[in-house]
């Protein structure tokens, strides 16, 4: 009788702190990430998640021919550097920030409309003894507006 009660408790407490742990990325995203796309236009989307050093997300998303795109990717201060490629519909690579030095955003322009693949993984620099550090990781989008 009493684990049927404690079941609902534990399951609305851990809605509520998904829930709060998003709204403080977004915040986070606000912040400091959406600064980085300096001239360009946002595309309105906030894209962020709380990720553990060595973990990896994934994001698809279409960017058409003849337009100025800037991609930013942030991260709490706390984490290691965060790696990120882009890759085109042929699982070729277009992009990878390993080369630049983990470099925060990409530029690009696109000969051709088409869905990249974004993939984005935070590094890990911690000992297997230690507790991997955790934090929020921004992907933001912005374009230009051709006049």
């Amino acid at each position: 009788m009493r684990i049927s009660k404690i079941i609902p408790i534990l399951a609305l407490l851990t809605i509520l702190t998904t829930s709060y742990a998003g709204a403080q990325c977004k915040a986070f995203a606000k912040k400091v990430c959406l600064p980085e796309l300096g001239a360009f236009t946002h595309d309105g989307n906030y894209h962020a998640a709380v990720l553990v050093e060595g973990e990896e997300a994934e994001l698809y998303k279409t960017f058409y021919s003849d337009m100025d795109y800037r991609i930013a990717i942030c991260g709490e201060d706390k984490l290691p550097d965060i790696e990120f490629k882009i890759l085109d519909g042929n699982k070729n690579v277009l992009y990878s920030n390993k080369d630049s030095k983990y470099a925060k955003t990409w530029d690009f322009k696109l000969q051709s409309s088409q869905q990249l693949k974004l993939i984005v993984k935070v590094l890990s620099r911690s000992k297997p003894s230690e507790t991997p550090a955790s934090g929020c990781v921004s992907i933001m989008f912005g374009f230009k507006v051709k006049k």
